[in-house]
């Protein structure tokens, strides 16, 4: 691999892959699928959005691998940014000054021609920067094998990122290295959440459906009768006014006898009755209609879009800066300890231009710190600092 000194690295990924990739990571096999059209139509749904939220994609994580292979010269991300599921990342990505590149989808299931424009910038960008060393390859298709194959014959070296179980075997096999999503430093491991309508261990528990299941107990059984019939009980002949008369055309009941009267009610009288009764509830106020949920669906979405962009980006700038500078100088032990694993101490200064890489913000001083070395000390129960003469080394304490 190329000295990561000198490197200058392109990062190029396909974000709609990702994101339905580590979805179905995540909640199981084609779930983005199964649920594609509520989270279209729905993405405020409470069950729809707790299934986003736990599939969200840490961003940071990759940039920052990427940014460990070298000095990050271009980095571009393709999908459909009008769509929810990823303006909700609009903010995190124009923060680490990542290029949005807009595609629309031809159709309303139609894949939106991500890799044939990813791969068509990435070829022209390799002639454009002869300087360029890396290319970062974020997906997870096969389509990708002959880009892959065809920086590796311009000399580039090509490493590509994809979810574990949803990359094609041939596209790591055309890359000279390849790294799974889920093993990046500061990336947790996906707890599957049991679909609708099961329990974890994917047996079916009768909730979405009109008969209970098998493992139902009587008890259970006795509280959805008492519940299904709760409504039926409840309801009484004054509310129920067609029920106890007959329709139209129909023969009409005769009024009923008052205590007071012995004599029965001429046939006036029960008519001027029956008439009354048929009348009476044209006049009765009607029920209040239930709000509609959604009046412009469009415009529900984009709310919904923005105020997630507004409280991410609230909560960002709201965040410690201490905090903020630990779990970078985290990520970046841990990313130098993963590329070699036979380099369990990293120079002090190494660590630090690898911070600078992944957050050029970043300065020890800022944060009111003399000297490197200094903010190292600061934070020993993560960094353990080891000076000799001249040399120092740092090593991430487990």
């Amino acid at each position: 691999m190329p000295d990561s000194q000198n490197s200058r690295v392109a990062v190029y990924l396909d974000f709609d892959n990702i994101v339905i990739s580590w979805y179905d990571r995540v909640h199981g096999r084609n779930s983005y699928g199964r649920d594609r059209q509520r989270i279209i139509e729905t993405p405020e749904d409470p069950e729809i959005a707790e299934r986003l939220a736990a599939a969200t994609i840490d961003v940071g994580a990759i940039i920052d691998y990427a940014a460990s292979l070298g000095t990050l010269v271009l980095t571009r991300a393709y999908a459909d940014w009008s769509s929810p599921v990823n303006a909700v990342y609009r903010s995190q990505l124009v923060a680490r000054a990542v290029d949005l590149v807009q595609l629309f989808p031809a159709a309303a299931y139609a894949k939106n021609g991500a890799d044939i424009r990813l791969a068509v910038d990435a070829v022209e960008d390799m002639f454009r920067l002869p300087d360029l060393t890396h290319v970062v390859i974020v997906a997870g298709d096969s389509d990708y094998v002959p880009l892959a194959q065809r920086c590796r014959r311009l000399g580039r070296y090509v490493v590509g990122v994809g979810v574990a179980g949803s990359t094609a075997k041939s596209l790591a096999a055309a890359c000279d290295e390849f790294e799974a999503y889920d093993s990046l430093p500061g990336v947790p491991r996906p707890a599957r959440t049991a679909p609708a309508g099961k329990d974890a261990g994917g047996r079916a528990t009768g909730r979405g459906s009109g008969s209970r299941g098998k493992s139902s107990t009587p008890a259970a059984d006795e509280a959805a009768e008492a519940e299904s019939a709760a409504p039926v009980a409840a309801e009484t002949p004054a509310e129920t006014p067609a029920r106890t008369r007959g329709g139209r055309g129909s023969k009409k009941q005769p009024a009923k006898e008052t205590p007071a009267a012995d004599e029965p009610a001429s046939p006036e009288k029960a008519s001027a009755q029956a008439t009354a009764d048929d009348v009476a509830p044209l006049f009765q106020a009607p029920e209040p209609l239930a709000p509609a949920r959604r009046t412009n669906r469009r415009a529900t979405s984009s709310s919904v879009a923005a105020a997630a962009a507004e409280e991410t980006a609230s909560e960002e700038s709201a965040e410690d800066p201490q905090d903020v500078a630990t779990r970078l100088l985290e990520r970046a032990l841990r990313l130098g300890r993963d590329k070699d694993d036979d380099a369990e101490w990293l120079h002090s200064s190494a660590v630090k231009t690898h911070m600078r890489r992944m957050d050029p913000s970043f300065s020890e001083k800022a944060l009111g710190y003399r000297s490197f070395s200094d903010f190292l000390k600061a934070r020993e129960s993560i960094a353990e600092l080891e000076e000799t003469g001249h040399e120092r080394l740092v090593r991430l304490r487990e």
